[in-house]
């Protein structure tokens, strides 16, 4: 159901947002009369959502009363399931990170196992906070294969065994709303957020082990039909029939410029590699070969990202995930095709820059995205109506 103009929940998007700081900049911003903003506002002191205090700056007369959101009461988590790690951060209803760990942990031991470990992280977090189980309002998950958003089910995770159709959302429990993404996903989300909040279309690529890319159109999450939007990992680069792709094609992006196909290479080379962290390693000790080859990898992903900018036009593309660490040769051959491939038009104010929420960016967007869904106006209408 479409929220009225007006409901409770625009008004507490207004506040959230910092649009409107008292009832005076509500009633103007939604024209509504003083007393139905009375109502609203009122309503959603009443739930706990929002507070009101003295400390506004008078302008002649009784000083306004200021509103904002309600941070105490409220606890939202974002989780970041890898294939070797869980990071769960522990935020306000604000985004205000009030405690978080990182644990290394297999996602192949199945997802009875993992979510039960993220269980038990978020009662320890939760008692660092001083906050009650029943403050838990939303968790946000991000995962290493696709999902499909609706029911938050993976499907086909290729490094996931065990997990396809797994129904994540009700281990938790069906009283708690669990919002589960790709990982990359939620990576855009906290990227765009916490560093680019003005930017209308982004794209994050993350390059580790894999490829993909998560897409922000007009400030919001682009998942496609079915929530498969932004897997450019599996795109085909010409010229490398030869190398065969875990989807089963051959010559896919990340079958030639990921993590993994880097380490094997090297392997091939004689050097000891078997991860991205190790082609990391050997860049960091300024091993010649996998500069080289970390430098034609950046080529070939710019070669597939020329394409989406041409097509999308974003204002920013950020690089992240383990080869980001070494992103000073990777973007190098990124932004030597993109430029060289891209229109004049689409890259004149274009800008390619690595991950500035670096480690975090999933933990923080997929608590973001919890808080998001817990502040949007049909759910704050359905709390302050129930």
């Amino acid at each position: 159901m479409t929220p009225q103009p007006g409901s409770a929940g625009d008004v507490l998007t207004l506040i959230s947002a910092g649009s409107a700081t008292t009832r005076s900049d509500l009633a103007r911003l939604t024209g509504l009369a003083r007393s139905t903003i009375s109502q609203r506002v009122d309503a959603l002191i009443e739930r706990g959502l929002v507070e009101e205090t003295e400390n506004g700056e008078s302008t002649g007369g009784r000083p306004p009363r200021q509103l904002r959101l309600h941070t105490e009461d409220h606890a939202f988590a974002g989780v970041d399931l890898g294939a070797t790690h869980c990071r769960v951060a522990l935020m306000d209803i604000s985004g205000e990170v009030l405690a978080e760990c990182e644990d290394h942990l297999l996602i192949s031991d199945g997802p009875e196992d993992v979510l039960a470990h993220v269980d038990a992280r978020l009662d320890r977090l939760l008692g660092q906070a001083n906050r009650p189980r029943s403050m838990l309002r939303a968790i946000g998950i991000g995962v290493p294969g696709p999902v499909e958003f609706a029911t938050g089910r993976p499907n086909n995770p290729p490094i996931m065994p065990g997990w396809n159709d797994y129904p994540i959302p009700e281990y938790f429990g069906g009283e708690l709303s669990v919002l589960v993404d790709n990982d990359v996903n939620v990576m855009a989300l906290g990227e765009h957020r916490n560093a680019f909040p003005g930017a209308g279309h982004l794209l994050f690529v993350k390059v580790g082990t894999g490829i993909g890319c998560g897409i922000m159109a007009e400030g919001k999450l682009h998942r496609g039909a079915q929530g498969s939007a932004g897997d450019i990992g599996h795109i085909r680069v010409s010229g490398h029939d030869d190398a065969g792709c875990r989807c089963g094609n051959s010559a896919c992006l990340e079958a030639v410029a990921g993590g993994a196909a880097i380490a094997r290479r090297l392997s091939e080379l004689g050097l000891a590699a078997e991860s991205g962290g190790d082609v990391v390693a050997l860049v960091q000790a300024g091993n010649t070969q996998a500069l080289r080859l970390v430098r034609e990898a950046g080529r070939l992903i710019g070669e597939v990202l020329a394409g989406l900018v041409n097509f999308f036009n974003p204002e920013v593309i950020v690089i992240g995930g383990a080869l980001s660490r070494v992103h000073e040769h990777l973007l190098a051959g990124i932004r030597e095709t993109v430029y060289r491939r891209s229109l004049p038009l689409a890259t004149h104010h274009l800008s390619i820059t690595p991950s500035r929420t670096g480690i975090n960016a999933a933990a923080l967007g997929a608590g973001i995205l919890a808080i998001e869904h817990y502040l949007s106006p049909d759910n704050i209408n359905r709390i302050v109506n129930a």
